[in-house]
C-alpha cells in the first residue's frame, strides 16, 4: 500500500535528517485536498521540536528526502507545514493493471475454522407484518454481515422471533372474538398482514373499552385493571405458559400464518438467516439463569415474589427479571437467548442490530451476564441505529399507520417500472429481462437510500427521491455500471497487460486513486459497522467515472495505448461498483 510506504519513508526521514525516532501514532497521512496539487499530504507540525526549523523548511527537507528515496514520489510542494506529495503516473498505471488481474479485488480471506461473529437482526414480533423500520434493520444487518465477511470474518446471521407475550395473546383473542374463524387463505391476504390487522382491531376495541371505564371515574392503571379485554389477554398468556392445549393450538396456527408471510418478505428483500431462534424456546433458559442467580445471591426477591437485579453499583436502577406471577420479561428472554447463542457457536463476538431506543437494555444485558459470571459478556456489541420515518412523520403499529414492507416494495416496483419505461431504458430488452430490471432498480433504490445514511442517525425515507437516475441514488450507480458494461461489450476482449499511455489525465488519476482506496474502505466500514461508508464511496466512484466518460473518448482515443488503458480502467470501475453494491445487497444490471 502506497500510504504505508510513504509513512514508513517519512519516519525514516526524521531518523536520518534529525536523528530522531518518531512514533507511527504521531505520524499521519491524508489525501491532499482538491484545492491543492498532490495525492497525499503529510503534516510536519508535530515534528518541529525535532527539526528545530520553520514548518516550511522542515516540510521541504522531508519532501526532498522522499523525492530522492521513494521512486513513487514524482514531485512535492509545501503549503506552510503541509507537505503535498505527487505520486508518479507510472505508479497509478501499475495500480490500474494490478486491479484488473485480481478477481475479488478488496475482499480478504481469513481463518475459515472459527465463527468470529454472530449477528442478530430483523427480530420481528408475530403480531404484525414487517414494516419500514424492519427494512432498515434487515438491510443494515445483512450489509454489516457482508462487510465482515469481506474482511475475512466467519459470520452467522441469526434472527430472534418474538413469538410469545401479551401482545401475541391480544391478536389471538381478537381472532377468537371478531374473525369469525376466517383464515388468511379465506380472505386471500398474507398471513402476517391478517394477524397485524387483528392486532389493530384489538387496540381499537381496547381503547373503546378504556374510554367507557374512564367515563365512570377510573384512570390510568386502575382503568387498565378493570378492562375485561386485558383480563382475558392476561389469562390467555397464563394458559399459554401452562401449555394449555387449546391455547397452544391457536398460537401455533396463527404463528404459522405469520411465518409464511415473513418468509415471503425476506425472500423479496434478499435476506437469509443461518438460524432462527424463537423466544418461546429461549425464555425458559432465561428463567433458569435468573433462578441460578437468585440462589447465588446475585439477584434478590421482593415480598410479592418478583425477582430483581440491583444495578446501583453501576449507577443504574433496579431491573425486574421475573414478575410476581413468575412470568418472564424481555430481559429474561434475552439472557437465555444470549446463552444459547454462545453455546451454539462460541463466537468471538455477539452482535445485535437493534434500534437506539434499546441502548439502555443492552447496557443492562451485559452487566447482568457479567454478574452471572459469563466471561463472554464483554464481547457483546449493540449496533445501535436511528429511527426511520416518512415525510409524513412517525409510524405506529397499534394505530395501523406503519408502512407495510410488502406494500412499500410493491409501490417502489411500480414507480421504478413507470420511470424506467418513460426514460426508454427497456426498448431493446424482452419482457422477462425488463421485469428483472424493474425489480433490481426498485430494490436498488430502496436499499441504497436507506444504507447511504449513517446508521446512528435518524432518517426520513422519501420514495420519490430514492427512485432517480441522477444524484446520490441507487439507480444512478446501477445505470453507471450498465453504461460501462455496454462500452466493454462494444470493445471486446481487453488484455491483462496493456501498453502504458505515458501521461494520464487528472480524471483517470482520480478514478484509479478511488479504486486503490476500495480495500481500505471495506476495512473501515467493517470496523465501524457502517454500510454508509461503502454507499457513499461507490457513489463518488460512479460520479467520477461519469464525468470521465463525458469528457474523455474511450473507443475513439487518439492512440491504441490510451484506448486499452481506458477500457481497463472502465472494467476496473465496473468490477468495484458491482462488488461494492453487492456488499449493500444490491444487484447491478448489465443493460438498462
Amino acid at each position: 500500500m502506497i500510504k504505508e510506504k510513504i509513512l514508513a519513508s517519512s519516519i525514516q526521514a526524521y531518523r536520518d535528517l534529525y536523528d530522531q525516532s518518531v512514533s507511527i501514532e504521531l505520524s499521519g497521512i491524508q489525501k491532499t485536498k482538491k484545492d491543492f496539487e498532490g495525492d497525499y499530504t503529510l503534516n510536519v507540525f508535530p515534528y518541529l521540536k525535532f527539526s528545530r526549523k520553520s514548518p516550511e523548511e522542515t516540510a521541504s527537507e522531508v519532501g526532498k528526502y522522499l523525492l530522492d528515496n521513494l521512486d513513487e514520489v514524482q514531485k512535492f510542494n509545501v503549503i506552510k507545514g503541509f507537505l503535498n506529495l505527487v505520486i508518479s503516473d507510472d505508479f497509478w498505471i501499475g495500480i490500474n493493471e494490478e486491479i484488473y488481474t485480481i478477481q475479488d479485488y478488496g475482499i480478504k480471506k481469513g481463518d475459515q475454522t472459527k465463527v468470529s461473529e454472530v449477528i442478530e437482526f430483523s427480530s420481528p414480533n408475530t403480531n404484525k407484518p414487517l414494516h419500514l423500520g424492519h427494512i432498515r434493520n434487515n438491510l443494515l444487518g445483512w450489509s454489516i454481515s457482508e462487510l465482515l465477511k469481506a474482511n475475512g470474518r466467519i459470520v452467522k446471521n441469526v434472527n430472534l422471533v418474538n413469538d410469545r407475550g401479551i401482545h401475541i395473546c391480544k391478536t389471538m383473542l381478537a381472532w377468537q372474538k371478531w374473525a369469525g374463524g376466517k383464515t388468511p387463505k379465506d380472505l386471500g391476504i398474507k398471513g402476517d398482514k391478517y394477524v397485524g390487522d387483528l392486532y389493530i382491531r384489538f387496540d381499537k376495541e381496547y381503547k373503546k373499552e378504556i374510554n367507557e371505564i374512564k367515563s365512570q371515574g377510573l384512570e390510568g392503571d386502575e382503568a387498565d385493571k378493570n378492562s375485561e379485554l386485558m383480563k382475558e389477554a392476561r389469562l390467555m398468556l397464563s394458559k399459554w405458559e401452562k401449555n394449555d392445549p387449546e391455547t397452544l393450538k391457536i398460537w401455533n396456527t396463527m404463528n404459522g400464518w405469520v411465518y409464511e408471510g415473513f418468509d415471503s418478505t425476506y425472500k423479496a428483500l434478499g435476506i437469509k438467516f443461518d438460524k432462527t431462534y424463537h423466544e418461546s424456546e429461549t425464555y425458559l433458559l432465561g428463567k433458569d439463569l435468573v433462578l441460578q442467580g437468585l440462589n447465588k445471591g446475585v439477584f434478590y426477591k421482593k415480598d410479592d415474589g418478583s425477582v430483581w437485579c440491583d444495578l446501583s453499583d453501576e449507577g443504574l436502577d433496579q431491573k425486574l427479571l421475573l414478575r410476581p406471577d413468575g412470568t418472564s420479561v424481555y430481559m429474561t428472554q434475552d439472557l437465555g437467548t444470549a446463552q444459547l447463542r454462545f453455546d451454539d457457536y462460541h463466537p468471538e463476538k455477539l452482535l445485535y442490530v437493534v434500534g437506539n431506543e434499546q441502548n439502555y437494555h443492552f447496557d443492562v444485558l451485559k452487566i447482568i451476564l457479567n454478574k452471572l459470571g459469563k466471561h463472554w459478556a464483554k464481547d457483546i456489541t449493540h449496533i445501535s441505529y436511528g429511527m426511520v420515518e416518512l415525510p409524513s412523520g412517525k409510524m405506529k403499529s397499534r394505530e395501523g399507520t406503519v408502512v407495510d414492507a410488502d406494500d412499500l416494495m410493491s409501490e417502489m416496483y411500480e414507480a421504478s417500472k413507470k420511470l424506467t419505461i418513460e426514460l426508454g431504458k427497456t426498448e431493446d430488452i424482452d419482457s422477462a429481462e425488463a421485469e428483472t430490471l424493474f425489480r433490481q432498480i426498485s430494490l436498488g433504490a430502496l436499499k441504497y437510500f436507506i444504507l447511504k445514511v449513517d446508521p446512528k442517525k435518524n432518517m426520513v425515507f422519501n420514495p420519490e427521491e430514492s427512485i432517480d437516475f441522477n444524484g446520490n441514488t441507487g439507480p444512478f450507480i446501477q445505470y453507471t455500471h450498465a453504461r460501462i458494461c455496454s462500452l466493454l461489450a462494444k470493445a471486446g476482449k481487453i488484455p491483462n497487460q496493456v501498453s502504458k499511455p505515458g501521461v494520464i489525465s487528472g480524471k483517470e488519476r482520480s478514478i484509479i486513486k478511488l479504486l486503490n482506496d476500495f480495500p481500505g474502505i471495506i476495512d473501515e466500514a467493517g470496523k465501524n459497522y457502517s454500510p454508509a461508508l461503502i454507499a457513499n464511496y461507490v457513489y463518488e466512484l460512479a460520479k467520477e467515472y461519469n464525468q470521465f466518460y463525458q469528457e474523455t473518448p474511450v473507443l475513439k482515443a487518439k492512440t491504441e495505448e490510451q484506448k486499452q488503458f481506458r477500457l481497463q480502467l472502465s472494467a476496473n470501475t465496473s468490477k468495484v461498483i458491482k462488488s461494492a453494491m453487492k456488499l449493500l445487497g444490491i444487484e447491478v444490471p448489465e443493460r438498462m
